[in-house]
């Protein structure tokens, strides 16, 4: 019996390392990661789970840095500029229909916070962060998480169909993955899967709202007076701008530079396959229909209206 249970294990093991080192090979997009990612999820319990989520954070923070790697700092910046306003514009109106709406839902305040903030900002990082600072329970941060993924896992396959669908260009596509996908994982696999301008302009909007998390947790510290409550600062933010940074005024490096962005593109896939890994049946059954509808709603919203602006606004 012992050496049955010892094979099993085994074989979930070879199947799980034989499926993540595929995700180096030219054979496994980013969507096909996270979908291989859910079926084994599906089929059998992560050998691994005890690494798995450590190992995805920090695997998502130093690909993002080395895409960097290719990008120019100038124009990144002026993409940064020119979306400053929309960005505001979208985290707060986003917030505070979430908390208005999760009030008509009779939804569990914390929840309705975290559900509103994920959406809003950058998904699972911006929960991690706020979590603490509203001494949200452990159930609290779970449902929010499996809400996000959840759409996560949707926006990655139906973004860039859409996209192609209506006819996007490049920076529009851009713009609207970085505002409506939650996780930065997912808008840079949907960016990716569109195409290279969309990828870099995608990256820096949404890493530009990514820092929103430090203003947005001392807002939402005030209102739960939780001064005492540590704040979540993404500083890998800092790195990737360093990266730019050396891209764009240290032209000798642009050959390992390359090598670098080819390597963080296959990174990012092995991370959305291990982010699938994580999807399980119980994560789908702690999510409840009202706080499910909340994140929908808010996710709808802010899809369709940010489009409507883009097409008028980005060419």
């Amino acid at each position: 019996m012992k050496t049955q249970l010892f094979q099993t294990e085994l074989f979930r093991k070879i199947i799980f390392i034989t499926v993540a080192a595929s995700c180096f090979t030219p054979l496994i997009s980013p969507p096909i990661a996270l979908l291989l990612g859910i079926v084994i999820s599906q089929l059998f319990a992560n050998p691994f789970k005890k690494h798995t989520s450590k190992a995805t954070k920090i695997l998502l923070q130093c690909s993002v840095v080395g895409l960097g790697f290719g990008m120019n700092i100038f124009e990144a910046a002026k993409a940064g500029q020119d979306a400053i306003i929309f960005t505001i514009a979208t985290i707060g109106l986003t917030i505070l229909l979430g908390i208005l709406v999760g009030k008509l839902l009779a939804i569990n305040r914390k929840s309705t916070i975290l559900i509103s903030v994920g959406t809003a900002i950058c998904g699972g990082s911006a929960i991690a962060a706020v979590s603490p600072v509203i001494e949200a329970n452990e159930n609290e941060m779970s449902v929010s998480l499996g809400i996000v993924f959840m759409l996560n896992t949707l926006a990655l396959f139906i973004f860039p169909v859409i996209g192609h669908f209506i006819n996007l260009s490049q920076a529009q596509f851009g713009w609207w993955s970085a505002i409506a996908i939650h996780d930065t994982s997912s808008v840079v696999g949907a960016a990716h899967a569109f195409g290279e301008e969309a990828l870099r302009i995608a990256t820096t909007i949404k890493l530009e709202r990514a820092l929103w998390i430090i203003p947005v947790s001392l807002v939402t510290a005030f209102f739960f007076k939780t001064s005492g409550r540590k704040i979540t600062i993404p500083y890998f933010i800092f790195l990737f701008i360093a990266a730019m940074a050396v891209n764009t005024f240290i032209p000798q490096i642009h050959s390992i530079g390359e090598f670098i962005v080819l390597l963080s593109k296959k990174g990012l896939t092995l991370t959305l396959f291990l982010i699938g890994t994580g999807i399980t049946r119980s994560a789908i059954k702690a999510v409840g229909l009202r706080p499910f509808l909340l994140g929908i709603f808010l996710w709808i919203v802010i899809s369709i209206s940010s489009l409507l602006v883009i097409l008028k606004t980005v060419s």
